[in-house]
C-alpha cells in the first residue's frame, strides 16, 4: 500500500488486471483481444508468477510438471474430496477445498519440501557447483548432502514411493523433458546425483519419485520455492474436479462411508 498524501485517497498497486467500463487488462494486455484463445492456461499461470511471459521450452516443461501431479486415483485427498461431496453437495468448492487442503508432506507437500531442499543445498555451495556434465561433481555434492541429512536424522525427500518400489514412470520422462528444453538445471542435476549415490549412506536403494522430480523442476525455472507447493495443488484441482465429476455420474462415497462405518469396531478406551 501506498500511503496517501495531502488528503488523498490511498493505492493499491497491482501489476496483474484490472478493469474499466469497456476493457479487462492482464499483464498489461487487453485479455479479450490478446489473450483470450492466445495464451494457454498453463502459459498464462506461470506469466503470473513470474511477471514475464515465458518462452515455449519452459511452457511445455511446466505443463509436463501439472500433467504428472494432476491425479494419482484414490488419494486421500481425492476422498476427501468426494467425502464432502457426498455431504454437501449444494457446496463444490467446499469438496474442492477439502480436497486441497489435504495437501501436505504425505501427499502433494513433497513437491515444494523436495525443491526447498535441493535450493538450500545449492545455495550453501554458491558459486561452486559442478559443470552441467561434470556427473562426479555432482555425485560428490549429492553425497555430501545426503550425509548431512542423515547427520541431522532428516528425510531426503522425493526418496522412495509407496507404489512404484523401483522406479517411478514420471521421473525420467521430466527429466527428459527437461533436458530436451534446455531447463535441466542444478536442481535436476542435483536431484538426479542423488538418485545414483543415497544408497551408499542408505543402504537400500530407493526411487526418485515424481513429486521430487517436480520440485526441482519447478526449482529450476526459477519459480520461488515458497509457492512448489501452490503448483502441486494448481495441477491436483484438475484432478479433484474430474473426482466430483465422476461423483456425479457414478456416485462412490455413499459406499466409502457405509463400508467403513459398518465395518467399525468398538475399542473400550485404555483404564475401562
Amino acid at each position: 500500500m501506498q500511503h496517501p498524501a495531502n488528503g488523498q485517497s490511498p493505492q493499491y498497486p497491482t501489476s496483474l488486471g484490472t478493469s474499466d467500463a469497456d476493457t479487462i487488462t492482464l499483464l498489461g494486455h487487453d485479455l479479450a483481444g490478446e489473450l483470450m484463445g492466445r495464451v494457454g492456461f498453463g502459459e498464462l499461470a506461470l506469466w503470473l508468477v513470474t511477471q514475464r511471459r515465458p518462452e515455449p521450452g519452459e511452457v511445455r516443461v511446466f505443463e509436463a510438471v501439472l500433467v504428472a501431479l494432476a491425479d494419482h486415483g484414490f488419494t486421500p485427498t481425492a476422498l476427501a474430496a468426494r467425502l464432502t461431496y457426498l455431504s454437501a453437495p449444494d457446496s463444490v468448492q467446499g469438496a474442492l477445498a477439502a480436497g486441497l487442503l489435504g495437501g501436505g508432506s504425505r501427499f502433494l507437500g513433497v513437491t515444494e519440501d523436495c525443491g526447498a531442499f535441493l535450493h538450500e543445498a545449492l545455495t550453501a555451495h554458491e558459486g561452486r557447483l559442478p559443470g552441467d556434465t561434470d556427473d562426479a561433481g555432482w555425485d560428490r555434492l549429492a553425497l555430501e548432502t545426503v550425509r548431512a541429512a542423515r547427520a541431522e536424522r532428516r528425510l531426503v525427500p522425493g526418496l522412495g514411493h509407496p507404489v512404484h518400489k523401483i522406479r517411478d514412470p514420471r521421473t525420467p520422462v521430466l527429466l527428459a523433458i527437461a533436458e530436451e528444453n534446455g531447463h535441466k538445471g542444478p536442481h535436476l542435476r542435483l536431484f538426479e546425483a542423488v538418485g545414483r549415490v543415497h544408497p551408499q549412506v542408505l543402504g537400500r536403494t530407493l526411487p526418485l519419485n515424481g513429486a521430487g522430480v517436480c520440485g526441482a523442476a519447478l526449482a529450476d525455472l526459477g519459480l520461488p520455492i515458497g509457492l512448489l507447493r501452490g503448483f502441486a495443488l494448481l495441477a491436483r484441482t484438475a484432478g479433484l474436479l474430474g473426482h466430483l465429476a465422476e461423483e456425479q455420474r457414478s456416485p462412490l462415497g455413499m459406499d466409502v462411508y457405509l463400508s467403513v462405518d459398518r465395518n467399525a469396531r468398538y475399542v473400550a478406551p485404555p483404564g475401562d
